[in-house]
């Protein structure tokens, strides 16, 4: 029996290299790795098999017990901004009378400047006029933003923010900055708005001025949630993040450094692009946010937050997207709800989805095979899991 030891010493010297290219590799493309495999498994681990939700402590809270004014809290300090326009008056009638029918607050977070996504949701999803003779309800639209950032064109914005507003009546504007790291401080204004202007609606629905709603899809899944045995109580529904690990990225949009969120997974919360929430929650968010810090400027996670000191726990529709469009169809029209990355194609979007509605009131078992194929072929991808998941198809 003979021993090639030439062969194993080539064979030591392969292994060797092998194991110094991987651990080089591994090195450069690490970074990547964790983000997007090592922390979304620890922060799943953590979130659903350990249950440990220990930043629900006087740590993240500034007191023991609600307050009862009017400010909202940003980096550990209470700031009172002051309205610069504001509609108080808006779900009541002519003679001051509060409506008890408004079956959904509207607000879309927009930027100053974003006037046409604002018109272009003005004319077609956002109409109130619309939802009130093509659907027999009662809908509110109103637009939140802050002061344009840029200050040396901050006058002619705020010019043209008060003469549209002066047009339309659906601008609510607070004095902070309008950045992304202002938006928890502008889902503050909205429910603090709600409770105190329109606390008899049915729903309140937060969303961004770069997304298209289907309208009619979702005052008939709210007044479904309506006629329930619950009477739409504890709703919290949207497009749902579960186990989400916080972003350590530095370079990241996204990335929250470690003292102002140590832990490694994120409440459950849906994307902040839309959802809806039930009067009785929108109730118990405003509680939350007259105790939580509110320096976690990623305002879904905040949100997130807030429903998880309340009791409440966020509901997944297929048809609410993530961040992602969802594929133009007329077979994905007759189920959507929200879809994510619209500004220049909303009115098209909008006949389309309102025209496909009129002229398919009913179809055959043959028809619903057919569209059924169509979904799965569409939705059951991996690139579109942001927009709708694979389920989708089904329902």
């Amino acid at each position: 029996m003979f021993i090639n030891f030439r062969r194993i010493h080539k064979w030591k010297c392969v292994q060797l290299l092998t194991t110094a290219m991987v651990l080089c590799v591994l090195t450069v493309c690490w970074e990547e790795l964790d983000h997007h495999v090592v922390s979304h498994v620890r922060s799943y681990s953590y979130r659903y098999l350990f249950n440990r939700y220990d930043f629900l402590n006087t740590t993240i809270s500034h007191s023991n017990h609600p307050r009862k004014d009017g400010y909202s809290r940003v980096a550990g300090h209470s700031v009172k901004y002051p309205y610069l326009i504001n509609h108080p008056n808006k779900c009541r009638g002519k003679n001051g009378k509060v409506w008890d029918d408004v079956l959904l607050l509207l607000f879309v977070k927009s930027s100053p400047d974003n006037f046409k996504r604002r018109q272009a949701i003005r004319e077609t999803w956002g109409n109130e006029s619309f939802a009130w003779s093509q659907l027999g309800v009662s809908v509110t639209l109103l637009f939140a933003t802050g002061i344009y950032a840029d200050e040396a064109h901050r006058s002619r914005v705020q010019d043209a923010l008060q003469q549209e507003d002066n047009a339309f009546g659906d601008l609510i504007q607070q004095s902070f900055i309008d950045t992304f790291h202002n938006l928890t401080t502008k889902l503050i204004m909205q429910f603090h708005w709600s409770h105190k202007y329109c606390p008899q609606t049915h729903f309140l629905m937060s969303a961004d001025d770069d997304i298209f709603v289907h309208m009619p899809n979702l005052v008939k899944y709210l007044q479904q949630l309506l006629d329930s045995q619950s009477g739409a109580k504890d709703i919290w529904v949207g497009h749902v993040h579960k186990g989400a690990p916080p972003v350590r990225r530095k370079d990241s949009k996204y990335f929250v450094p470690y003292d102002l969120y140590p832990w490694p997974s994120y409440p459950d919360y849906t994307a902040g692009a839309g959802y809806v929430v039930s009067g009785d929650v929108a109730s118990k968010i405003y509680q939350a946010t007259l105790v939580l810090n509110s320096s976690l400027y990623i305002d879904d996670v905040f949100m997130g937050m807030c429903a998880k000191i309340m009791g409440v726990s966020p509901l997944e529709h297929a048809y609410f997207s993530g961040g992602g469009k969802a594929p133009y169809h007329p077979c994905i029209y007759d189920h959507m709800i929200t879809s994510h990355g619209h500004s220049a194609d909303v009115r098209s979007l909008w006949r389309a989805a309102i025209d496909f509605r009129a002229s398919n009131s009913s179809r055959g078992f043959l028809d619903e095979l057919y569209c059924t194929a169509v979904r799965v072929m569409l939705l059951c991808r991996l690139h579109l899991q942001s927009t709708y998941s694979c389920t989708a198809a089904f329902n």
